[in-house]
């Protein structure tokens, strides 16, 4: 059972989020692992509209009228509640989550409410992300930086792998390289370098990353792919893995599933290294 944490240095848009929805709906589908999702980020509907459109909320009535009073609490408010009081089991996670794909995909939900409400449950995290390591496969965290800089490091230093999610900015670039000197973990073999949101056709591409930075593997890529990120507004993002995993690799689609595919194989095969120098 692996942690997989995706994280970015800043607040950019990298496509962190997005590739890690990618990387782990198409996971889902060609394995038969029990992959959960979880959001660490404060109001953020990225990663719940790639799945479900936007619900208004239930009110519960009662004899007299709408009852504020009562809130049925899921997600992660939900769970990190029962935590407090010490009556969840591993098992008992599952409960919490919506379901993408049976027994293959679930979603921890994003956290929605205030900021202090927020800044009292995020200490939870870890601990929330451990006691789902004892029940799932794969548990992919979106560690979001309003978490404060030692709550992620402690989420990074505990994963058994970090995925560093780039842009192709030079400048994003650069700072990355002034990030290894600041942080050891991504000098480590714990972590790979993501380009997410890919522009083939731009001077800094995989190999020119790669070599720029010193990068001794391949770096990956999530490719920018109308369709898809069509998808993550449209919360059909199930549905397009399902309709085009099949299609053929000199196809746009093919081209963007190919580098997913290439992704999650790397990710599996580094995870399963490192635990086996352990």
């Amino acid at each position: 059972m692996s942690i997989v944490a995706f994280w970015s240095s800043g607040k950019e848009q990298s496509g962190k989020t997005l590739s890690m929805v990618a990387i782990a709906t198409y996971y889902a589908i060609e394995h038969n692992n029990r992959i959960l999702i979880v959001s660490t980020g404060f109001n953020d509907e990225t990663l719940n509209r790639c799945f479900w459109k936007e619900r208004k909320a239930k009110t519960n009535r009662g004899l007299f009228g709408p009852n504020t009073n009562i809130a049925v609490q899921e997600g992660i408010t939900g769970l990190a509640r029962m935590m407090k009081s010490n009556k969840v089991a591993p098992a008992t996670i599952a409960n919490y989550t919506k379901t993408v794909y049976k027994d293959r995909l679930e979603v921890l939900q994003i956290f929605k409410g205030e900021r202090q409400e927020y800044d009292e449950l995020k200490t939870i995290y870890q601990d929330i992300i451990n006691l789902a390591d004892n029940y799932y496969d794969w548990v992919f965290v979106d560690v979001d930086n309003d978490l404060g800089p030692d709550i992620v490091q402690n989420i990074l230093g505990n994963s058994n792998l970090v995925i560093a999610s780039i842009s192709q900015r030079l400048s994003t670039i650069d700072r990355f390289m002034e990030l290894k000197g600041k942080m050891p973990i991504l000098n480590s073999q714990k972590t790979l370098l993501l380009i997410g949101r890919y522009d083939t056709y731009s001077k800094y591409s995989i190999k020119n990353v790669s070599r720029y930075m010193g990068e001794k593997n391949r770096v990956l890529a999530i490719p920018y792919n109308t369709l898809f990120f069509e998808s993550c507004e449209e919360a059909t993002v199930a549905d397009f893995f399902l309709k085009f995993r099949k299609t053929d690799y000199e196809d746009r689609n093919g081209i963007f599933l190919s580098e997913v595919k290439r992704a999650c194989e790397n990710i599996e095969y580094r995870v399963n290294d490192l635990k086996y120098r352990a």
